[in-house]
């Protein structure tokens, strides 16, 4: 992948959503597997609605992927995303040749 392939404006805005200490929280606490909302909401002590806005803001940038069962949503980590975001890392910080 060339420098020229990234996409600079996706990259920052996933990590932007990374900057707010309470999604690497929630990012942090789905790491082990898919998790319910309300299992979310009560490791983490937030309110529904907290939650809700930073989950849509993970989702927006397919950190977090969510599934509705009845009347639940199931949240786990999009582990394509973050595989792409770690070689982007790597590509973007690697020392290039200045021809």
């Amino acid at each position: 992948m060339k420098n020229n392939n990234i996409n600079h404006k996706k990259i920052a805005k996933l990590f932007k959503a990374l900057s707010e200490p309470m999604r690497v929280k929630i990012i942090d606490t789905i790491s082990s597997g898919e998790l319910c909302a309300c299992e979310v909401l009560k490791s983490l002590s937030i309110s529904q609605s907290t939650l809700s806005h930073h989950m849509k803001i993970l989702m927006a940038c397919d950190l977090v992927i969510g599934r509705k069962k009845a009347t639940w949503m199931y949240y786990s980590i999009n582990r394509k995303t973050v595989n792409n975001m770690l070689d982007i890392l790597m590509l973007i910080t690697s020392k290039k040749s200045r021809e």
